[in-house]
């Protein structure tokens, strides 16, 4: 699915990018065409303006006469060598032939005055070939009073050859860059699937787990019910049948809050939702809350809190259940007779509450995952303590929605440090 989701991204980038670029090479060499083009007929013209001006035109018997000059760099008969132009032909004011020079020219003008592509037949290597001529044809004036014509023609050779290699480059540059931007879309549309392959992956995980963690609690809600509707047994089994009934529909209800809470959970809390909470009066009330689940675990809760108040913006019964879930597991995961320790201090910026204990310890391969949902250092004696996986991802996602930071550090059989740390109120 995703393989063929990166290739319809990179597919339909190629498509867009491509599209482009071709119109924007079409659009350049139009450009191209369209200014050596205008170059080429400014040259042309500077050069049949000179011709112009050097003929000689005057009043005989009547009618105006057109004598054209020799120019050093025209012939008497044929262009010299060093000049680019092909012909160069003189017509009086009713368009009949005067004079040319170079190409045999008809006898009648039939050009109107103006620029012209013309081709011409010719021959190369004993094959028929044409060449192509960019034309021009002047009006002379005397007196505001036409005379007659000048036409001269020039080889376009020089500008067919400079839009060749413009083809040329465009018609090897084009698939080179379509290439590359093909390329371009497969890595790109890699690295945009990357967040929807790893939520994918992710919600597989989240739904196999809670499949899992839910058919346990079910599997042993339906034997003690079936069990239940058997043959009578005597008061006490069937009280304690049903007690297991209960605690597991508890169970499964904790891990269904549980589980909405991380579903609905998601992202930073709005602003205005948050309001000014002392820290250290809501550490004190988690305080009294939870030392005597301590004391009936056999351990030793103390707790290290400033004097003054600690004030920040947050959501107090959110925060109160984040650090909740980090003493819960800190005696969960404490031998009896061990100490776990709540402390809060302050920085310039942040507020840093510590959960500490001297219980097992988590190995340093697992301390990176310890985050994640479902996960178990051990699953044998999670499952012994009735824990889900859940209490750390939802601790994280609380932190996290009041912009701040959670973290551990931990060694085995020496204990383990949560910290917590969130933006004071500014």
């Amino acid at each position: 699915m995703f393989t063929r989701s990166r290739r319809n991204l990179a597919y339909w980038f190629a498509l867009s990018m491509g599209g482009i670029l071709v119109l924007f090479a079409g659009v350049s060499y139009y450009l191209s065409v369209e200014g050596q083009l205008q170059a080429f007929d400014q040259a042309l013209y500077k050069k049949s303006k000179a011709i112009a001006s050097g003929a000689t035109i005057r009043l005989h018997r009547g009618q105006w006469q057109i004598e054209p000059e020799e120019a050093p760099w025209l012939g008497s008969d044929r262009l010299s060598r060093s000049s680019d132009l092909v012909y160069v032909r003189w017509y009086n004011a009713k368009g009949y032939l005067v004079r040319f020079i170079g190409l045999p020219a008809p006898i009648r003008l039939t050009a109107v005055p103006e620029f012209q592509t013309i081709a011409i037949a010719g021959s190369q290597g004993g094959e028929p070939s044409s060449q192509w001529l960019r034309q021009i044809t002047l009006p002379l004036l005397q007196n505001q009073q036409l005379v007659g014509y000048l036409q001269v023609a020039e080889p376009l050779t020089p500008l067919r050859e400079s839009l060749d290699r413009v083809r040329l480059y465009l018609a090897l540059g084009v698939p080179v860059t379509l290439g590359i931007i093909g390329i371009t879309g497969w890595f790109l549309g890699g690295i945009a699937m990357q967040p929807t392959r790893r939520a994918y992956d992710q919600l597989q995980r989240f739904t196999a787990d809670a499949s899992h963690e839910l058919r346990a609690p079910l599997a042993a809600v339906l034997s003690n019910a079936q069990v239940g509707l058997m043959s009578p047994e005597d008061s006490a089994q069937q009280h304690l049948r049903l007690e297991k009934i209960v605690e597991t529909a508890k169970s499964m209800s904790a891990l269904i809050s549980n589980l909405l809470f991380l579903s609905r959970r998601e992202g930073a809390l709005a602003l205005e939702s948050l309001k000014p909470v002392d820290l250290v009066a809501l550490l004190r009330s988690l305080i009294h809350d939870q030392t005597a689940q301590a004391t009936t675990q056999g351990l030793t809760f103390t707790s290290q809190l400033p004097e003054q108040a600690v004030t920040l913006n947050a959501d107090p019964d959110l925060l109160k259940q984040a650090v909740t879930n980090l003493l819960s597991n800190a005696f969960k995961y404490t031998p009896s007779g061990g100490n776990v320790q709540l402390r809060l201090s302050t920085t310039s910026r942040h507020a840093i509450i510590q959960v500490e204990d001297n219980g097992i310890g988590i190995p340093a391969a697992d301390l990176p995952h310890i985050f994640e949902r479902f996960y178990r250092v051990d699953t044998a004696r999670s499952r012994q303590t009735g824990g889900f996986g859940l209490g750390l991802a939802i601790a994280q996602q609380i932190i996290t929605a009041h912009r701040g930071r959670i973290t551990a550090t931990s060694t085995v059989e020496k204990g383990s440090t949560f910290q917590i740390e969130l933006p004071l109120k500014g």
